[in-house]
């Protein structure tokens, strides 16, 4: 149920005549009441009917209906309020994800690969009024989502994020770049980014990151760039066992920041480093705050007014005592 609210609760101050009102009645009253001194009432009947019992609180109808009235006079109504969102200035988002091998080493928990696609979907969530897509790459790149507004399906294309042979091992940060410029291209949101991730060097494909960056600084696309991979030595994988696992040996973490930050500074974005699980989150979260969707927001106001009872029942309660007095109290008036 609606809170009630008041329109005018000014007029609640009139309650302080409440104690002047009853004083008043109570002082006419007794002028207008009649005594008769005798010495004995032995003689008359003591039992008094309901009509007499009832008379003095003739005064308390008169209070109380004025007292309803004043708080006809402060508008109790209740309201309805509902919200309607529109996106004035929407952004379009491409994530670009690295899925070689080197994806797998174990410096984040359980491994880069599941650490990240726990973050992108958070960062999917918490964009709710942009429409997002998702390319992956090694040394070759496709399109695993194309921009959409369904958020179902984007968390879903992230959760299905895994290392395979469908592209040839191999990090063509270059390659992905492009990738995701194509998507955004012919975009036509006010704002365009693309989220680029990698864990190495760039040592694949056909198209040279440096390209790609002026490409999409072309089409306007701003590119945040995220290097992922502690400092120092991490758990790689180098080979796999007989039995389908992979066999892991400790080797040396090696990220072209130098690159990262270039295409990043050329593009207007921002190059971040993720050593961790927790600072992966961090990043995201301040991409998030960084890249804010204008949002108009359109709230609608049903008021229900409440006054007309209380009005009712002051002159219901009024013509209840008016009745009563030039009817059954007639004649001890």
């Amino acid at each position: 149920m609606a809170k009630i609210t008041f329109l005018n609760p000014e007029f609640f101050w009139l309650f302080l005549l409440i104690p002047l009102a009853i004083v008043w009645l109570v002082l006419k009253k007794n002028e207008q009441s009649a005594t008769l001194k005798i010495s004995s009432i032995k003689g008359f009947k003591s039992s008094q009917s309901f009509w007499v019992k009832l008379k003095p609180y003739l005064s308390v109808l008169r209070i109380v209906a004025l007292s309803s009235l004043i708080v006809a006079l402060a508008r109790p109504r209740t309201v309805d309020i509902s919200n309607k969102t529109k996106t004035t200035k929407g952004i379009d988002i491409v994530m670009a994800v690295d899925v070689s091998g080197s994806m797998l080493a174990k410096d984040l928990k359980p491994n880069r690969m599941e650490a990240l696609k726990r973050v992108a979907a958070d960062f999917v969530e918490e964009r709710p009024n942009d429409r997002i897509g998702l390319v992956v790459y090694a040394s070759e790149a496709y399109t695993k989502t194309p921009v959409t507004s369904d958020k179902a399906i984007v968390e879903e294309a992230i959760g299905s994020i895994k290392y395979d042979n469908v592209l040839q091992d191999g990090t063509g940060i270059g390659m992905g770049l492009a990738t995701a410029v194509n998507r955004l291209k012919d975009s036509k949101a006010k704002s365009k980014v693309i989220i680029l991730l990698t864990d190495g060097v760039n040592n694949a494909g056909f198209i040279e990151p440096e390209t790609a960056a002026d490409i999409a600084k072309q089409y306007g696309i701003k590119v945040y760039t995220i290097g992922i991979g502690t400092n120092g030595m991490a758990e790689f994988p180098y080979a796999i066992a007989p039995n389908g696992q992979f066999l892991f040996q400790m080797m040396k973490v090696e990220i072209d920041e130098r690159l990262m930050k270039n295409i990043a500074q050329k593009t207007d974005g921002k190059y971040f480093r993720a050593t961790s699980n927790d600072k992966l989150a961090e990043i995201y979260g301040e991409i998030n705050k960084l890249e804010t969707t204008e949002i108009e927001e359109l709230k609608f106001y049903d008021y229900d007014e409440k006054y007309r009872a209380f009005v009712w029942l002051a002159g219901f309660l009024v013509l209840v005592e008016i009745g009563l007095r030039n009817t059954v109290y007639r004649s001890f008036i």
